[in-house]
């Protein structure tokens, strides 16, 4: 059993004892002694707490509690010290217990960190620990084990439940080549991976380590609230000695020690940000911190990059436009001086060719940011990129080529050039999607009180305006470098705005640095946007940040509701004693009355959804 819960029935028992003997019209000598060792039994604990603070310099509700219960004990109001002393510690108990169910959401994570694995050793199937797997390791895993490892399946189909990574409610079909994360269930296959991250490495266990970090940080309120408690606590006591100077009522003096006790309001923030940031680890969104939580609260304009975050990031080549020779020649000319690139407009027009014996490395490559790449061989240079790389090297077009640009970047496509030795042979147009929930999500943005929401883009003014209409954006800047974006989220911030920044936590780390929260997309397995951003949506859905920001404004509802409420009761007690309408043990089930509140208030927020 509990220490907590043995001495609130101890000290309980022996209450109810002392006035059985009350109504059975015995010697008052034993409720006195009864009460006294009801205030013993409950107090002591209160007193050790008390001292141990008073030692570090600090002034704690224990200490109040204390003096109250001695000050009491001296004046024969037995009673009162008992009520006093046990309303304390069952209130305690209870705050315990409940906000131990504000933790069950970090609790819960952990419950499905798995704790063995099955690898192959020495051609042999053996059963370990999943600390001691090993990088390249290959793991076996059978239909409703956890996965144990980060890693690359290379064998077996399977539908695995990825909820504690990235909060996803349906399962997700894995076969060979796709990732699989530590913490995840396979639900009904057999699969075989090959370990990539281990232990403490895998994205699971970073979660967990951030989560717990994360509701440990403070937030603002909460760093204000503990240093107005470091003034309000000795006030009381001041004021207390103050009033028995004037009064010479010592229960009068006790009584205000006890009803000033500031535990609501000391409560009142902590209790909100650690049941705001469970409840998002449960939704597989990774909120770093009580600062960004409330932070993200406050935010009225929200922009987005727009490649991977407003659009699919999966471009494919959707025209060929040849002025000299065939398409396919266009297409392996580019698709060959693109192969140095991880652009992912290269990757699509590698991807277009069919024959892969067709593809071969140029020997020089050099890419020019913002505006495409130059290729060299021993005969020739190859240019694939915009206007202004064309314009950087002298090269010339004609007004219908100009004309045939425009007229597919009407169309949302991003067009590239194509040069060999200062001939255009052609152009590429690329599209990409804008995501399903994107035009949903901005919808819903608004409705959560969002004032403004921007496109930062580096592609062209046709294709920002293009996607911008159609998904209903406010506003959009084109042609954007990393350092522009920075600049452009600056100028918002000047202009007055609590600006968050929404990417890919990788290409777009400067600007999810500068703005007021950054959001990274995508982060499972991504360690760069675990790192870089304050809100990390772990699955690749654009659909959680309106729950992520409508939980933080929910958060900071929820610490103001919780802040007025415990001030308004302290007050009202304050008043109340004062007026002497108030007495210890009233006071003290008020007091306590009041922080149960605050906590169930505060627990909403684990059930807060959009």
């Amino acid at each position: 059993m509990n220490k907590k819960l043995k001495v609130v029935i101890i000290s309980g028992g022996l209450i109810l004892s002392a006035w059985l003997t009350h109504f059975l019209n015995l010697n008052p000598v034993f409720f006195n002694i009864i009460m006294i060792l009801a205030s013993i039994v409950a107090g002591y604990q209160i007193a050790i707490n008390a001292f141990n603070t008073l030692k570090m310099g600090v002034l704690s509700i224990n200490t109040l509690v204390t003096i109250a219960a001695i000050g009491a004990l001296i004046i024969g109001e037995y009673w009162e010290a008992a009520a006093v002393t046990f309303l304390f510690v069952f209130g305690n108990y209870l705050e315990v217990k409940t906000m131990n169910k504000t933790r069950n959401a970090i609790r819960g994570l952990m419950d499905l960190s798995p704790n063995t694995a099955n690898v192959i050793r020495n051609n042999e199937e053996e059963e370990i620990s999943a600390r001691e797997v090993e990088v390249g390791e290959k793991v076996i895993v059978r239909p409703g084990e956890k996965i144990p490892v980060d890693g690359e399946v290379i064998k077996g189909k399977s539908t695995v439940n990825q909820a504690s990574i990235t909060g996803e409610s349906k399962p997700i079909e894995k076969s060979t080549k796709d990732e699989v994360y530590s913490g995840t269930i396979n639900k009904n296959g057999y699969l075989e991976i090959k370990a990539q991250k281990v232990g403490e490495d895998t994205t699971f266990a970073r979660i967990i380590q951030l989560v717990e970090e994360a509701q440990e940080q403070k937030a603002p309120t909460q760093k204000f609230m503990e240093k107005f408690s470091r003034y309000y606590t000795p006030g009381i006591i001041i004021l207390a000695i103050i009033i028995f100077m004037i009064t010479q009522n010592v229960r009068l003096a006790l009584t205000l020690l006890v009803i000033g006790c500031p535990g609501a309001l000391v409560i009142s923030t902590p209790i909100s940000i650690v049941s705001g940031i469970g409840n998002a680890a449960q939704n597989g969104v990774l909120i770093k911190g009580g600062e960004h939580l409330e932070k993200a609260g406050e935010i009225d304009l929200v922009a987005f990059d727009k490649t991977g975050t407003l659009t699919k990031g999966e471009a494919v080549v959707t025209d060929l436009v040849a002025l000299s020779g065939t398409e396919e020649d266009l297409l392996i000319t580019a698709a060959n001086a693109e192969l140095g690139s991880e652009h992912h407009l290269a990757q699509a027009i590698i991807d277009k060719v069919d024959d892969e014996n067709r593809l071969s490395k140029v020997d020089e490559f050099s890419v020019i940011t913002g505006k495409g790449i130059i290729a060299r061989t021993d005969k020739d240079e190859v240019l694939v990129g915009n206007t202004k790389l064309l314009s950087e090297n002298n090269i010339e077009t004609t007004t219908e080529l100009i004309e045939e640009k425009e007229a597919l970047e009407v169309m949302g496509k991003t067009v590239v050039f194509v040069v060999k030795n200062n001939n255009i042979l052609g152009l590429i147009a690329i599209a990409d999607a804008p995501r399903k929930q994107a035009k949903e999500t901005i919808n819903k943005l608004k409705k959560l009180g969002i004032k403004k929401v921007e496109m930062l883009t580096g592609d062209n003014e046709r294709i920002a305006q293009s996607i911008s209409e159609e998904l209903g954006v406010d506003d959009y800047r084109a042609e954007l470098l990393p350092d522009n974006k920075v600049e452009a989220i600056n100028e918002l911030q000047k202009a007055g705005y609590t600006v968050a920044m929404v990417g890919d936590g990788i290409n777009d780390a400067p600007s999810l640095a500068t703005a007021d929260i950054g959001i990274a997309m995508g982060g499972a397995g991504t360690d760069a946007a675990i790192e870089t951003a304050d809100i990390t949506l772990m699955a690749d859905k654009l659909d959680k940040l309106p729950f992520a920001i409508g939980l933080s404004k929910a958060a900071n509802k929820n610490i103001k509701q919780n802040v007025i409420f415990a001030v308004l009761v302290v007050f009202t007690l304050l008043a109340g004693v004062l007026g002497q309408k108030v007495f210890l043990a009233s006071g003290m089930l008020v007091h306590e009355a009041s922080v149960i509140m605050v906590i169930l208030n505060a627990m909403r927020l684990l059930r807060y959804e959009v």
